[in-house]
């Protein structure tokens, strides 16, 4: 797992750090000597959002300057570990609001991350002076736990791993975690998540971990662990498969949010429900065409293997149900629709309860860390239709990511508040802060949200 870097406690040669915005930046180049003046002027440095330049001295470097933009959004500062030089430290000398020191924390945790599994990566970070506040140091750790998972290859990061990573967060924090594996689905009624994962030659799984005092509001966390997705005998094509082990992205977001309600003690019961299965090309593989009873009792006809996240989280919704939770959210990348519509950097969030989306809404806004509510527009049900089921798992090509989001609905009890998040977990491409590979996306939000529905 990766620990935290880009920090340090040792002051030694360290320079100071001028973090300016825009409107800040001429009255402070106003006070410096006339040679650091003209030598900005030079490299027309303006303390533009995500810029920086080095600051002149007699041995070299004196310092340096940090263009930011919104100080609300911890990103603004994430272009400063790879920006300055190698390993050089850096002391803060702006006089900064706490919550700007917090996200400038943050920021430059997010952007000191690279993968390191499998190779050292090409330079250090630059180093901050500073020890992050314990609840920065603990939002980060989950966020970062998402892109390690994420990127991590099935083969490292299958169905057996997932439950491994769960059951290392319930250790750390005096949690009960239960694993149902294999046929034993089938003999404790989770039918359609033994039919996707069945054709593997690892056996798929529902995790379930439970946390906190009995009395408490109950929350429970569903996350979509598909660890590897072929498509099943509806088989992707090979640009399609490529990145298909960022399929349990969903899990991993549950899984990181989940760990961060145990370090933060947020006042709840907590329930984590993780179905986690591979959908793989077999003897074994269920077929377009067949009918399987859920959970719930609801029949489903599978018109499409490739739409295997929804067949996992039915059983997993039903579950969790079962216990009438206070707030009930599903996380899952789950359909290629909500990118067309909303792009990779903004998540899709389908909710039946108004309160509940416009305080992760809001908690969004207040983070910088998206969401976008989408509408559970019900008379496109009919898209889901099925002559012999009660409903088939996909159908028209028309309103994909909607219709996936009322798929899951069917499987929520009436009354039950929930919140599901169609996300991609996923950078394309290298930019400051979001380097390619996973990415935790709405995580933050998710919790400040919490945090202010339970008084965390």
């Amino acid at each position: 797992m990766t620990i935290l870097n880009g920090f340090t406690t040792d002051s030694t040669h360290a320079l100071p750090l001028h973090v300016l915005d825009r409107d800040g930046f001429a009255a402070w180049n106003a006070r410096q000597p006339a040679g650091v003046q003209a030598w900005l002027q030079h490299q027309q440095f303006t303390a533009a959002a995500g810029t920086a330049v080095l600051l002149p001295g007699d041995d070299g470097v004196a310092g340096a300057v940090l263009g930011v933009g919104d100080r609300a959004d911890a990103y603004a500062y994430a272009h400063a570990p790879f920006a300055l030089p190698a390993g050089s430290r850096w002391q803060l000398a702006s006089e900064l609001a706490d919550a700007d020191v917090a996200n400038l924390q943050l920021g430059w945790g997010l952007g000191s991350y690279r993968f390191s599994r499998y190779r050292k990566p090409a330079r250090l970070p630059a180093q901050l002076v500073a020890t992050p506040a314990a609840e920065v140091r603990d939002v980060l750790a989950a966020c970062l736990r998402v892109r390690d998972w994420v990127n991590t290859p099935t083969e490292d990061m299958g169905p057996q791993q997932l439950e491994d990573a769960a059951r290392e967060l319930a250790q750390a924090h005096g949690a009960e975690l239960e694993a149902i594996v294999g046929d034993e689905l089938l003999e404790q009624n989770f039918p359609t998540i033994h039919a996707v994962g069945r054709a593997s030659h690892r056996a798929p799984r529902l995790i379930v971990l439970r946390w906190g005092q009995p009395d408490a509001p109950h929350l429970a966390l569903v996350g979509k662990g598909v660890c590897f997705d072929t498509g099943g005998l509806d088989v992707k094509s090979a640009d399609g498969m490529r990145n298909m082990k960022k399929d349990m992205g969903g899990a991993a977001h549950a899984l990181a949010l989940a760990g961060l309600v145990m370090a933060r003690q947020l006042p709840v019961r907590l329930t984590l429900v993780v179905p986690a299965v591979e959908n793989s090309i077999g003897p074994e593989a269920f077929r377009p065409g067949e009918v399987i009873t859920t959970r719930k009792g609801i029949t489903v006809e599978i018109d499409n293997t490739d739409a295997e996240g929804r067949l996992i989280l039915c059983d997993a919704l039903a579950y969790a149900c079962e216990d009438k939770p206070d707030t009930l959210l599903d996380f899952a990348t789950l359909t290629g629709a909500a990118r067309i519509a909303l792009g990779p950097d903004l998540p899709a969030l389908f909710a039946n309860d108004d309160t509940l989306a416009r305080q992760w809404l809001d908690a969004g806004d207040a983070t910088r860390d998206p969401v976008w509510r989408m509408p559970l527009w019900r008379p496109y049900l009919r898209y889901l239709h099925s002559g012999i089921a009660d409903l088939a798992n996909a159908g028209s090509r028309m309103a994909g990511s909607v219709t996936a989001a009322l798929y899951l609905e069917r499987f929520v009890d009436e009354g039950q508040k929930w919140a599901h998040l169609d996300v991609y977990a996923w950078n394309d491409s290298d930019r400051p802060g979001r380097p390619a590979g996973g990415e935790a996306l709405a995580l933050r939000s998710a919790w400040a949200m919490l945090k202010n529905r339970y008084g965390g």
